[in-house]
C-alpha cells in the first residue's frame, strides 16, 4: 500500500480530466493505496468524490503533500502541450523535478503528449519524461512524439484511464426522452480557429429536432463551454435542453447511457459515451479525437463539418444502431484492457 499524490488538470471544472482521475483511482482501489489530489477546487473534490485534496497552485502545500507521499502520479490527459501556452508544460515539468529532488517516484500515465511546437516546451517535456519512473501513453501518436523528443525511457502503450470507469448503476435499456422524442447529446467546444461552432451546432440542434430527435447540450468544461452553449441556445430561442453544472463524470455517464447517440467535439464526451455503450459521431478537430474514433470504430466527421453533414452522420449511425453498439462494446472492452496498463505500470514502479 502506498500514499499517492495525484496531479494533472484536476478539480478545474473539466469533466474529462476528472473522468481520468476517477478511472485511475477505480483501477487502483483494489491495491489499498491512499490518495491525495492536487485540485483546482479542493473543497469540491472532497465533497463530490470524497478525496482529500490540496490546492494545485499552492507550492508550499505541494511540498508538504509530496513529503508525506510515496509517489507523484500524473493521472493522464493532455497536460504536456504548448498549444495554449508554455506555462502548462513548465508547471508540470517543475512538479516532476521537485518530486524527484525530494526522492519520490514519479509516474506519468495515461498521457496524451503534444502538440509541442516550441523549443522550450519540447525541452521541458522531454526532461520530465526522462525523469519519470514509469511512462504510459494513451495512443501511438503520443509514443511517437516522445520518440521524436529523444526520450529514451521505456514507453508503454495503454489507453485513457477514463476507460476504467465502470458503467454506473441504473435501469438497463431505459431510453431518455424529452416528451416523446428520443435524445441525441451534443458536446461541442470552442475552437480558436473556427468561430462557426455555435452556428453549426445551433443549426444541428434545429435539424435534429426537425428529424424527430431532441438535442441535449452537454457541458464538459464549466469554464469555457458555458458561453458557447449559451450562444447555441440563443440561436434556438433558448429552448435546447441542457446538461450543465454537473459535478461528476458519473452523472454524465448516467444521462448519456439513456441517449440514442452523441455528437462530440470533446474527446471525453466520446469516451464517456463509449463506457456506457452509446455510439458517437466524433468531430475531428484534433488528432486525439480522430485516434479515438478509429479506436472505437465510430464515425468521424471532418473539421468544420456543416450541420447537414453532422445530421447525416447521426442518421446513418442510427439506421444500424444495434450493430454499432455491438462493435462499440467490443472495442471499448479492448480499450479497458489497454487502460489497465496504467495501473500495472504504477504497481511495478512502486514495487
Amino acid at each position: 500500500m502506498a500514499r499517492l499524490l495525484l496531479a494533472g488538470y484536476l478539480g478545474c471544472g473539466n469533466l474529462g480530466d476528472d473522468a481520468v482521475l476517477l478511472g485511475l483511482i477505480y483501477g487502483l482501489r483494489p491495491y489499498g493505496h491512499t490518495f491525495t489530489v492536487m485540485s483546482g477546487s479542493p473543497d469540491e473534490t472532497y465533497r463530490v468524490h470524497g478525496l482529500p485534496s490540496v490546492p494545485r497552485r499552492d507550492r508550499a502545500a505541494f511540498r508538504r503533500a509530496i513529503a508525506e507521499s510515496d509517489a507523484l502520479v500524473f493521472a493522464g490527459g493532455s497536460i504536456f502541450q504548448d498549444a495554449t501556452s508554455l506555462r502548462s508544460v513548465f508547471y508540470y515539468a517543475s512538479l516532476v523535478s521537485e518530486a524527484k529532488r525530494a526522492g519520490k517516484r514519479v509516474m506519468l500515465v495515461g498521457q496524451g503528449v503534444g502538440p509541442l511546437r516550441r523549443t522550450l516546451g519540447k525541452r521541458w517535456a522531454a526532461a520530465a519524461f526522462e525523469k519519470a519512473d514509469a511512462v504510459v501513453v494513451r495512443d501511438p501518436a503520443s509514443a511517437q512524439t516522445l520518440k521524436a523528443l529523444g526520450v529514451n525511457r521505456p514507453v508503454r502503450l495503454g489507453a485513457d484511464p477514463a476507460f476504467l470507469l465502470p458503467e454506473p448503476q441504473g435501469a438497463e435499456g431505459e431510453a431518455f426522452g424529452v416528451g416523446s422524442m428520443r435524445t441525441v447529446g451534443l458536446a461541442p467546444r470552442p475552437l480558436r480557429d473556427d468561430p462557426s461552432v455555435a452556428a453549426v451546432f445551433g443549426d444541428l440542434a434545429r435539424a435534429l429536432f426537425d428529424a424527430g430527435l431532441m438535442p441535449v447540450l452537454i457541458e464538459m468544461d464549466r469554464a469555457v463551454d458555458g458561453p458557447l452553449l449559451d450562444q447555441i441556445a440563443k440561436r434556438q430561442g433558448g429552448k435546447v435542453p441542457e446538461l450543465r453544472k454537473v459535478a461528476s463524470p458519473v452523472q454524465v455517464q448516467q444521462r448519456i447511457r439513456r441517449m440514442e447517440a452523441v455528437v462530440a467535439v470533446r474527446l471525453h464526451a466520446g469516451i464517456l459515451a463509449a463506457t456506457v455503450g452509446v455510439p458517437a459521431v466524433m468531430v475531428d478537430y484534433d488528432p486525439k479525437v480522430s485516434a479515438l474514433a478509429r479506436a472505437i470504430e465510430m464515425p468521424l466527421a471532418p473539421p468544420r463539418a456543416s450541420a447537414s453533414v453532422l445530421l447525416a452522420r447521426v442518421q446513418d449511425l442510427l439506421k444500424d444502431r444495434e450493430a454499432a453498439c455491438v462493435r462499440l462494446k467490443a472495442r471499448t472492452e479492448d480499450l479497458r484492457r489497454l487502460a489497465v496498463a496504467n495501473v500495472e505500470a504504477i504497481q511495478q514502479a512502486l514495487s
